[in-house]
């Protein structure tokens, strides 16, 4: 079994103390035949010696030991600290800015097995292992002597030196760990006092340092004493690659070379983690806009539409929003308003509120509605963007945003904040059109109704329509009570077919039409006839519709009292229920022909009289098609529910018979629902 072979050395808390352990490392793989992990533990021993210049301050050992299966790099000092601790903590006054706890990431990633000790001495020991059996990268680079000034190196080695990574140990680490090696072999090669790498995002937050080796200048270096090299970057991200020189000392005539080329390889590892954070960015900002519409389109209500923009925009995309609307005098007026601390809420509704007293405001939230199509900075009540609430060409409001706690809005900020602005527009706008069409509809089912229903001593009345659609489309059913005389009056209820306004406009045609044969004094049956060869006339054939009429004459017989003459006529409709006194209720009148499909209708008229308390119940069959599953309300519950109300109001009657349609199923209901009842009254 071969005997483990062992190097140690003692080096002082001095910044170059690094390079000669490092040199010692390569110098013994070198001889051992051990080039394929070189790279690696070159990195991970450079930063155990690394930190313990920086944390430490007292002398720290290096010990080497290679043995057949694997080699172990153990980093002593006698620092006041675990050195695990020291591990986790960002540089500050030397080595390359490094992010919080890099040392421990790269352990982790890249050693075979790794560990602390802490003995009783305060000695502090920081060890790793990297496997020798299996190599993982490619061969390293040609170990330098131990004096490197008696050797003088090559320029095509010190650029191998720069940049060669071996491309598994590359794919290993991420951006910032492989800028700052870079950086790290740049100060090494050219002796810098420092090599410092910033970055600049071109989002509003400043150049930041993603990398560095030495000291951080107090002062910004001047040009004898530094090299400074732009990185080829793809606009607007911009950085550069500073190499500050020590005093007094003559640069390498190569330095400009060498920190070009490394710059150029640090441009194609910061763009690139550049590309993937955008891109990542870009992907949350289509999700979020995605949910943005989806929350938008909720709802077409205005109020609720407009409450909801605030909400999905802050706290992302500022911290307070504000959506003013154009009202109908052309004034903006506060619409919706929310801010992420809510106690600030009332002084700043007030400030909105008040826009005539913040001219600043007034005058940007003017421009916009004038046509700018660009966001409009302001800061009163607080810095912020606002932008344009524009649909089909038309603005109809604006859009205002202040800014986030910890920045300013950046350009990606306000292209966000336009994109939202033009997705809430839209949907104010369709919310906005359906509001119109919804009152435009109600409107017209209001005026399909009577407006009252005739009061009259001894005829009790009432009614009840109940649209499956509370929106813009107009129901088919209807009913109406048209006086024809000092007793004697129409009463029809009917059936379109389908909603909107085709149905709307048929269901006017048949009420105005019958109102008009019936006055003239053509008999029920008759001038359905006619009224179904004007709905003919249309030759449309899904345009029919069933129809209940019936004229009702009010007599006083011989025997006192007063009672109800019904004569009835069914044109496809549902035949209606007959409630008396005693509970018995009987179904009346004999089914005929609808109206609007056949020229020849087959129609009868039959003749009932209501006595003192009896009902006569009329209804569509929103009533007994109502589902529960598969199973209808249908006739026989609609009896029970009318005998239940025996001898009851008429408005009465119609309550009950809603309670047994809510008892036989909750769910809304979809088909129009129309009740029509007339009771004679009884005498005193």
């Amino acid at each position: 079994m071969p005997v483990p072979e062992e190097r140690r050395i003692r080096l002082a808390p001095d910044a170059r103390s690094p390079g000669v352990a490092r040199r010692m490392i390569v110098a013994a793989l070198s001889e051992a035949g051990h080039d394929a992990v070189a790279d690696t533990v070159i990195l991970l021993a450079s930063e155990l010696c690394e930190n313990s210049v920086l944390h430490a301050g007292t002398e720290f050992d290096v010990t080497l030991r290679i043995d057949a299966a694997e080699l172990v790099v153990t980093v002593s000092d006698r620092g006041a600290g675990p050195l695990e601790q020291h591990l986790s903590q960002p540089r500050r006054r030397y080595g390359r800015a490094a992010a919080h706890g890099r040392g421990l990431q790269l352990l982790s990633k890249l050693a075979t097995a790794w560990g602390t000790r802490h003995e009783q001495d305060g000695t502090h020991s920081t060890w790793f292992s990297v496997a020798i059996g299996e190599p993982a990268f490619a061969p390293a680079l040609p170990a330098p002597a131990a004096e490197p000034e008696a050797v003088p190196v090559l320029p095509s080695e010190r650029v191998r030196r720069l940049l060669h990574l071996p491309p598994e140990l590359a794919g290993r680490l991420d951006a910032g760990e492989l800028v700052a090696e870079l950086v790290r072999r740049l100060w090494e090669v050219l002796d810098a006092e420092a090599v410092v790498v910033e970055v600049d995002e071109s989002d509003g937050s400043g150049p930041r340092i993603v990398a560095r080796s030495g000291p951080l200048p107090e002062v910004g270096p001047s040009a004898a004493a530094a090299t400074i090299v732009a990185l080829p970057t793809t606009a607007p991200l911009r950085g550069s690659l500073l190499v500050r020189h020590h005093d007094g000392a003559v640069p390498p005539p190569d330095s400009a070379d060498l920190a070009e080329l490394v710059a150029n390889r640090v441009a194609m590892a910061v763009e690139s983690a550049w590309l993937r954070d955008v891109d990542q960015r870009r992907r949350a900002w289509l999700a979020y806009l995605a949910d943005t519409s989806e929350l938008l389109g909720q709802s077409l209500d205005v109020e609720l539409t407009v409450a909801v923009v605030p909400q999905v925009v802050v706290p992302r995309l500022g911290a307070w929003c504000a959506v003013h609307l154009l009202d109908d005098a052309g004034r903006l007026r506060l619409a919706a308003l929310t801010h992420a601390d809510e106690e600030r809420l009332p002084e700043l509704r007030a400030a909105l509120e008040g826009l005539n007293r913040s001219t600043e405001l007034r005058a940007g939230l003017a421009e916009l509605l004038s046509g700018t199509l660009g966001p409009v900075r302001f800061t009163v009540p607080t810095d912020g963007v606002a932008v344009p609430l524009t649909s089909h060409g038309t603005t109809t409001g604006t859009l205002s945003v202040g800014r986030p706690v910890d920045r300013p809005h950046g350009p990606e900020d306000v292209a966000l904040i336009a994109d939202v602005a033009r997705r809430a527009a839209l949907a104010v706008h369709n919310a906005q059109v359906t509001a119109a069409h919804v009152r435009v509809s109600q409107a017209l089912q209001r005026a399909l109704l009577p407006r009252a229903l005739p009061v009259v001593e001894g005829l009790d009345l009432a009614a009840q329509y109940l649209p499956a659609s509370t929106g813009s489309d107009v129901g088919g059913d209807f009913y109406d009570v048209y006086p024809l005389g000092a007793a004697r009056w129409l009463v029809a209820i009917g059936d379109v077919c389908g909603t909107g306004a085709g149905a709307a406009a048929r269901t006017g045609l048949m009420r105005d039409v019958l109102r008009v044969l019936v006055r003239e004094g053509r008999p029920l049956v008759r001038a359905i006839e006619l009224l179904n060869d004007v709905m003919l006339e249309s030759g449309d054939p899904l345009q029919f519709a069933t129809l209940a009429a019936a004229l009702v004459s009010m007599r006083e017989p011989a025997g006192g009292g007063r009672e109800l003459e019904v004569q009835l006529v069914l044109a496809g409709h549902l035949q209606p229920l007959v409630v008396r006194p005693d509970g018995r209720v009987d179904l009346v009148g004999e089914h005929g022909t609808a109206v609007g499909l056949v020229e020849q209708l087959d129609l009868t008229c039959t003749t009932h009289v209501l006595g003192p308390g009896d009902t006569l119940l009329l209804y569509t069959d929103g009533v007994t098609e109502r589902r529960r599953g598969d199973e209808q309300f249908g006739v026989e519950r609609l009896r029970r529910a009318g005998g239940a109300a025996a001898g009851r109001p008429a408005a009465r009657l119609l309550t009950v018979v809603r309670s047994a349609l809510g008892r036989f199923t909750a769910s809304p209901h979809d088909d129009d629902i129309a009740l029509l009842a007339l009771r004679a009254e009884p005498s005193a």
